[in-house]
């Protein structure tokens, strides 16, 4: 089923989420639910903040990376790199950011619950996580470069933080207006959004 993605402005994308154990309710389902209202959205990774749920739950799916291939004016990625970034479809469950290294590099970024706004952004290159999978499975993992970026970005959603938080207070003065206007439903996105009630 397709959720409704909430729009910036709506106070649960600024709260950090709750852990969640095996028996929340509907886990499976949620995590079906997440996938679909993602892929609809075309976005590569979505967290249960901007579906409504204050838990510590987000999904990625890197594949849209990989099929559009690089872009002319960028530099081609490693064959590590690449691997990593292909087929890179997972479930993160009460993730912790272990470890964050590597130079700081920017990359222009967008988020579904801000259509429209996109944004060089400063993040490490390489991370270290500890997860649950959707089958409650331990996992620690290295990422860098793009898959890296992914996980960091929603990772932040669950930590309450949206990616323009992390701009200079100027750009995001600049961007108020917009943004204010995407809290009040004037987006064309093509997808199924929620507002915040005024």
């Amino acid at each position: 089923m397709i959720l409704p993605i909430l729009a910036y402005g709506d106070p649960i994308l600024k709260k950090e989420g709750v852990e969640i154990d095996k028996d929340y309710p509907n886990l499976k389902q949620l995590i079906a639910d997440m996938f679909e209202t993602m892929n609809n959205a075309h976005g590569v990774g979505l967290a249960a903040p901007q579906i409504g749920l204050g838990i510590r739950l987000f999904i990625i799916d890197t594949t849209p990376f990989t099929e559009r291939g690089e872009e002319e004016d960028e530099d081609p990625l490693p064959v590590e790199e690449m691997k990593q970034l292909a087929g890179l479809k997972k479930v993160f469950i009460n993730p912790i950011i272990l470890e964050e290294s590597g130079d700081t590099w920017p990359f222009n970024e967008g988020c579904l619950s801000i259509p429209g706004i996109n944004e060089d952004v400063n993040r490490q290159r390489d991370l270290v996580i500890e997860y649950y999978d959707e089958n409650f499975e331990l996992k620690e993992e290295t990422y860098t470069g793009k898959a890296a970026r992914v996980i960091q970005h929603e990772y932040d959603h669950i930590e309450g933080i949206l990616f323009i938080d992390r701009l200079n207070p100027l750009r995001k003065q600049f961007l108020k207006k917009r943004l204010n206007e995407i809290s009040r439903g004037k987006t064309n996105a093509k997808y199924k959004m929620k507002f915040p009630k005024r």
